[in-house]
């Protein structure tokens, strides 16, 4: 395989670590910036939101640029916001350094996602996909451990200042080992939007929709809850995010591996019931350290390991139309980031983050009833695949 695949995986994980990584230095910008930590947790809110909304919309708009050109050029805005990022005197130009980097990395992502297959042989492409899925996946649990580490040592900028060194290092690598990759044909938006009418694939997309946001009510304020509800230092703090970042990249495997074995529709149900159950359970485990730690490593596990069963779900809903389900569904994961910012912001701010469990459990229990609702319901195919134009 095209080891140019490797390096896309790589400018997708360095991308996909801006989203979250601000999770764990919420509490540094917000003493900075003399804002509450629910405003600062809007700099979450609007990334995911733009990044969900953005990136088909985007890729439409782009469809005849040729790839490496404009990858290079979403790169150098990326980095563009990056300094902006790293050196923001305000919390509002922090605010417009976020939407910068929101805007081009909703871009390089799918761009990365794109090109994957063009690199790869015709027996690889599911292959190259997966890879660089990879490091979406692993640069959204893991930046939060990686941003809480620096960020405690050295200072809430530290984290950015990385990300610009690896982005500058992203844009020398394109430039010297990324040949020309002409644009194929794409999906209209307007054909990507027609798949609601599938009622399985809407309420598909719905629980993805849910249960996102009801993790990021608790999981975009785990560190002040500790904080509130442990005694845990900040050095204990990092090493809980670290262990959940672990067991959330071994999740998305073990989840691919259960809906191969049991299908991905019971998979779903089983990981939602459990998922919705550990939040409930959780505030009352801080007592019983060992049975605490065993919960955050299940939740870190079923994070992840539902979304390659919903991903297959959805293949098998409307086959001939997958590509457009794994977009929407990539969408409605990150518009469940911005709302689950939102909702836990407003926690946080006007009751206490200890409810934010108990909320983000609410939600999950209403992605099961989705799901089971979507697995039950007939097939109903109401639109057809059209040729790209």
């Amino acid at each position: 395989m095209d080891k140019r695949i490797y390096f896309l995986m790589i400018i997708s994980f360095v991308i996909g670590m801006v989203e979250l990584i601000i999770g764990g230095i919420l509490d540094l910008i917000a003493e900075d910036f003399n804002v509450s930590i629910g405003q600062a947790g809007l700099l979450i809110t609007v990334f995911a939101l733009i990044f969900a909304i953005a990136s088909p919309i985007l890729l439409v708009m782009t469809a005849k640029v040729e790839r490496k050109k404009l990858q290079l050029v979403c790169l150098y805005i990326f980095f563009s916001g990056c300094i902006v990022t790293v050196f923001a005197p305000t919390f509002t130009i922090l605010f417009i350094g976020r939407i910068i980097l929101a805007l081009s990395g909703a871009l390089l992502i799918i761009l990365c996602l794109v090109m994957a297959p063009s690199l790869a042989g015709e027996q690889y492409k599911g292959r190259a996909i997966g890879i660089v899925s990879m490091g979406v996946s692993a640069s959204l649990v893991l930046g939060v451990p990686i941003g809480l580490l620096l960020g405690n040592s050295f200072g809430w900028r530290a984290p950015f200042v990385l990300i610009t060194v690896l982005t500058a290092l992203s844009i020398i690598g394109v430039h010297l080992f990324m040949g020309r990759i002409e644009p194929k044909p794409q999906i209209p938006l307007k054909q990507q939007l027609s798949a609601f009418k599938n009622h399985k694939i809407t309420l598909g997309l719905t629980t993805t929709f849910l249960y996102i946001t009801g993790h990021t009510i608790m999981y975009a304020y785990f560190k002040p809850y500790l904080e509130v509800t442990t005694d845990f230092n900040a050095n204990w703090i990092s090493i809980i995010y670290l262990i959940f970042g672990i067991a959330a990249v071994f999740g998305g495997g073990i989840g691919g591996v259960l809906a191969d074995k049991l299908g991905s529709r019971k998979t779903m149900v089983i990981a939602l019931i459990i998922f919705s159950a550990l939040f409930f359970v959780f505030p009352y485990s801080t007592d019983f350290l060992p049975v605490y730690f065993i919960i955050i490593i299940v939740w870190g596990i079923l994070s992840w390991a539902i979304s390659p069963a919903m991903q297959i779900y959805l293949i098998e809903i409307a086959p001939e139309s997958s590509e457009i389900q794994q977009s929407l569904n990539n969408s409605a994961l990150h518009l469940g980031v911005a709302v689950g910012s939102i909702i836990g912001a407003g926690i946080v701010d006007t009751l206490s983050v200890k409810v934010n469990p108990f909320a983000g459990g609410i939600l999950i229990t209403l992605s099961l009833i989705t799901v089971n609702i979507s697995v039950k319901s007939k097939k109903k195919t109401s639109y057809k695949t059209k040729s790209a134009i």
